[in-house]
This record gives structure tokens, sequence and C-alpha cells, in this order.
């Protein structure tokens, strides 16, 4: 089962990745946060560094598809499990985790990544 807060967090997270405003992806995120593009990646620590990397990364907006579902969540964190779909290349298998503040926003979020081929 998925809590408000994850699903919030989630429908914010589609939103800017939907529409790559930095407001939108700021929102997501403390003054302070951490985002790992993979578990062992450098990570890009607080908003602004965050909002550049996503920026310097985006996806175009209709070019992919997402859907996901809960894993687990405690008081702090939530693991979601996802699929990526591109158009012009392979899909992704996605694990994220995401650590909340008090307030709902992300002080921590890492994800994994895992390609597959279009025709699985």
């Amino acid at each position: 089962m998925t809590s408000e807060r994850t699903a919030a967090w989630m429908a914010g997270y589609l939103r800017a990745w939907s529409s790559n405003d930095p407001e939108d992806i700021a929102r997501l995120f403390t003054d302070d946060a951490q985002y790992l593009t993979e578990p062992d990646a450098e990570p890009r620590i607080g908003r602004d560094e965050i909002v550049e990397g996503w920026i310097g990364d985006l996806d175009e907006p209709g070019t992919w598809t997402f859907e996901w579902g809960t894993v687990v969540e405690t008081d702090t964190t939530a693991v979601v499990q996802g699929r990526t779909g591109y158009e012009d290349r392979a899909d992704y298998l996605n694990l994220w985790v995401i650590r909340f503040a008090a307030d709902g926003r992300a002080t921590e979020f890492t994800e994994w990544y895992l390609p597959r081929p279009k025709d699985e």
C-alpha cells in the first residue's frame, strides 16, 4: 500500500520529469538533499546541484512512459519499483530509495536501473 506522502512525492516527481521545470524539480528536495543517479555515483548535493544535474540529463517530454508501485515504506523511507519505457531505446527496470524529511520532501534519493531490451 502506498502512503499519501509517497503518492504525492511521486506525482511531483512525474510532474517535474514531464515539465523539466526547475521549480518543479526543486520542490521535491530539501535544501541539503542528496541525489544519487546510481548507488555508487558521486551525489548531487543540495537543490541547486540536483536541479542543474537533472536539467543536464533531462528526458524530453513525451519520449518516455513510467509505471511504478511501492515495495515497502517506513516512517522515513519509501522503496519504489518502476519501469521506464523509452520510444527510442531500451526500457529500464527501476528501484528507487527515497528518504523523507518530515515535510514530505526528499532528503536523499538513490536510483538503480537495469536496461531491458524492447522486445521483452
